[in-house]
């Protein structure tokens, strides 16, 4: 992780006062440089596989980013003059246009992570001098793009660079995993594995799923018009997943919802999906014995099972229609995990090796149900504060609300959940920077020793997600 702060202030999300902040300051200089554990994320498997150069300051930190267009839809700025890709291929803004207008709107990140993670990027990594504004717009494009052209600035020598020790991307069931492979050529995978998102498969309102289904029997030879054949397809296929390093699934899903049929009425729910559309009520059954499946061959496998639940995706119809998916107009949901995870936990709750990681955007939930819920079950853990919560403010409260119940040991420790490049080692800083913060709070009251708050400040920076996620 670079050390460098250029234009960033040293002591930045430490506390105001003086004696705490020696505290935290002296914390995490103990795990600043620790090396990053990345081990779910969204960055593009291509990257690593091709090693190319980026294009363009807009391409690689405005275009792919929906934290940042989200923000400037909101206030009327047009997607075309940010870049963003219409399904219809009509020409949109490039380049530099595309920077002007950003730099011209920047003003409206004040306070939010997203001008953390950028001013990093722009300072720590790319070396710029000042803060982006519309007065040094082009300035700063054109020491960007310089940056950009340099051999130390393809995707395998900033791997190197952030000391990433490990990077899981995210693919879907029916990848070929073509990049993986390259990377196995070169030796790369471990350096970059893959993750099992099966969603295209397990989830009957995604698009073309009946499709996906006869596809994927197609690859994994298995029948999966029976639901044994349909299962065994899974088996199959996460087999092949751990070839380019994978030790993690990923679900996501509206609700937390599980169920445990009968063999009969699982058939019989598969028979009608193979027909044609579920109904709401059908197809969240299906959801549902699905993850209980998931965790069953988990447990079976030893890879870690990871849900993502409580997003209602893609409520703008017309940007989706236009757009697609992935359009910033995701919102949160309340979420029932200890109704919902019954069915799966009943039956899986106490399977030898079974680990699941758990990751809400409903933060009611930390303190009345997940960390209770990890301090019971052993398979659980709580995953860090994801999307929306993924911020200074959002980490004070997960840890403010699940430490006293569930214990940091019943944490998995931080990964950066980015399609960002840049924007990992700040996400990975601002973790730590508020670790570090909340542990010299537990210092100064004299609630840990300053040596037992080194050894959490290494635990929830490095060695935890290690042991989540089975590294």
């Amino acid at each position: 992780m670079d050390a460098g702060n250029g234009f960033l202030h040293p002591d930045r999300l430490f506390p105001a006062d003086p004696a705490t902040r020696t505290i935290a300051r002296d914390l995490y200089e103990t795990v600043r440089n620790l090396p990053i554990v990345s081990p779910h994320g969204h960055t593009e498997p291509s990257w690593f596989a091709d090693d190319r150069a980026f294009e363009d300051a807009a391409s690689l930190l405005v275009i792919p980013d929906h934290y940042l267009f989200r923000m400037l839809h909101s206030v009327g700025v047009a997607l075309d003059e940010l870049g963003v890709p219409r399904l219809d291929g009509k020409p949109v803004a490039q380049g530099r246009a595309i920077w002007r207008t950003f730099a011209k709107h920047y003003h409206l990140f004040r306070g939010t992570p997203s001008s953390l993670w950028v001013d990093h990027a722009m300072s720590a990594v790319l070396g710029c001098t000042e803060p982006l504004t519309a007065d040094n717009a082009d300035k700063l494009y054109d020491h960007i793009n310089a940056q950009l052209a340099r051999p130390e600035f393809r995707p395998r020598a900033l791997h190197q660079r952030f000391g990433i020790e490990t990077i899981a991307t995210t693919e879907g069931a029916l990848d070929p995993l073509v990049h993986h492979q390259k990377m196995a050529a070169d030796g790369w995978i471990g350096k970059v594995r893959t993750t099992y998102r099966p969603d295209s498969v397990t989830d009957p309102d995604a698009v073309g799923f009946r499709d996906n289904l006869f596809k994927f029997g197609e690859i994994t030879g298995a029948d999966v018009t029976r639901w044994d054949g349909l299962i065994e397809a899974h088996r199959h296929r996460r087999a092949y997943f751990r070839q380019f390093g994978a030790t993690a699934t990923d679900h996501g899903v509206p609700t937390a919802f599980t169920s445990d049929l009968p063999p009969a009425e699982k058939q019989a729910l598969l028979d009608k999906a193979l027909k044609g559309p579920l109904s709401a009520a059908d197809a969240e059954l299906f959801r549902g014995q699905m993850m209980t499946e998931m965790a069953g061959l988990s447990a079976e496998d030893g890879m870690v099972m990871q849900i993502h639940a409580g997003s209602r995706r893609n409520t703008d119809s017309g940007l989706f229609a236009t757009r697609g998916p992935n359009m910033g107009a995701d919102i949160p949901t309340r979420t029932d995990w200890v109704g919902g995870l019954n069915a799966l936990l009943s039956k899986y709750g106490h399977a030898p090796g079974l680990r699941i990681l758990l990751f809400t955007l409903d933060e009611t939930t930390y303190a009345r149900e997940l960390a209770p819920m990890a301090g019971h079950w052993p398979c659980l853990m709580i995953g860090p504060p994801w999307w929306f919560h993924d911020s200074p403010l959002g980490i004070r409260r997960y840890l403010d609300q699940v430490v006293e119940t569930a214990g940091f040991a019943n944490m998995a420790g931080f990964n950066d959940d980015t399609r960002a490049l840049l924007s990992i080692p700040a996400r990975h800083d601002v973790w730590r920077r508020e670790v570090c913060r909340f542990l010299a709070g537990l210092v100064a009251e004299h609630r840990i020793s300053g040596n037992e708050a080194q050894i959490v400040a290494r635990e929830l920076s490095y060695d935890n997600a290690k042991k989540a996620y089975k590294l």
